[in-house]
């Protein structure tokens, strides 16, 4: 099976990598079959670099540059390659190393940021999900992802990062799809101790919870990815094999906009506490 198709955003980064690339060759004299030739490459991997159809190394950076006579470019190229590699990044790949790792792997973003906004259309929110919850989550995702089954430690890491709800100095703005809550995730004691949790945390002061009704007329508003925006310096989206963070500044904007859209169809408050009451009573 081939590899899943990295997001526009990526291939884009990658191509403009390419051009900067294709930039220094030319400003050397050299054609890109004398690049290779030089390097002990077949030709084709030149265009492939420069097109952005295959992701530089960093040892092929610092071959490019030096035979470009262009070493005081290596550390920004290989940064850049680097940040564009963080960008996309496979959950087989980051989940390699433990569960417990992956949860504590965010706390410095969450350290540094003072506006949460989160749209769920999975599951419920990491912040808001009880110890049992967690723990049925993170079992799916040793059974299918075969990952480290660290599942204990992990679950403290996450239990622990959920103090910053009441640190103080930050809001947090919660959209999650109702059928979100209507989903069993473990059993059905789980999730009804899970929603009756969310009830008790929309009295939280720093916390905005809505819930989209099922059947709302959407307009603008799309069931979209799981995704959270931190202050408005970074996105992460949550796709089905990978994940992607995203830090241009227009690309935030379309994920405002449309954490604006959803926020203006959801219920709050009694509204909300009616829908996530109703979810529990499903449950008998």
């Amino acid at each position: 099976m081939s590899p899943p198709s990295p997001p526009s955003s990526v291939r884009q980064a990658r191509e403009a990598l390419g051009k900067r690339l294709r930039e220094i060759r030319k400003a050397a004299g050299l054609t890109g079959r004398a690049l290779a030739a030089h390097a002990g490459w077949h030709e084709s991997k030149s265009s492939r670099l420069e097109n952005g159809k295959t992701p530089p190394s960093d040892e092929d950076i610092r071959i490019w540059t030096r035979i470009c006579q262009a070493q005081h470019e290596t550390a920004d190229l290989i940064a850049t390659a680097r940040g564009i590699d963080g960008m996309y990044v496979e959950w087989r790949r980051v989940e390699s190393a433990g569960l417990k790792r992956v949860q504590e792997s965010v706390l410095p973003l969450f350290q540094r940021t003072h506006w949460f906004r989160f749209y769920q259309s999975q599951v419920i929110p990491g912040l808001l999900q009880t110890e049992h919850y967690t723990r049925a989550m993170l079992s799916t995702v040793v059974a299918l992802r075969q990952a480290p089954a660290d599942i204990d430690d992990a679950v403290t890491a996450r239990m622990s990062r959920q103090r910053i709800l009441h640190a103080g100095g930050r809001r947090f703005a919660f959209l999650i799809e109702e059928w979100v809550l209507r989903s069993v995730i473990g059993c059905s004691e789980t999730m009804v101790n899970q929603l009756g949790h969310l009830i008790g945390l929309t009295a939280t002061p720093s916390v905005s919870l809505g819930v989209i009704p099922m059947g709302v007329v959407r307009g603008n508003a799309w069931p979209a990815e799981s995704f959270a925006i931190y202050d408005e310096k970074q996105v992460c989206a949550e796709l089905v094999s990978a994940g992607l963070t995203v830090t241009q500044p227009r690309e935030i904007a379309d994920y405002a906009k449309t954490f604006t859209e959803l926020a203006g169809i959801a219920v709050y408050g009694a509204a909300a506490r009616q829908l996530i009451a109703s979810a529990i009573n499903a449950l008998g």
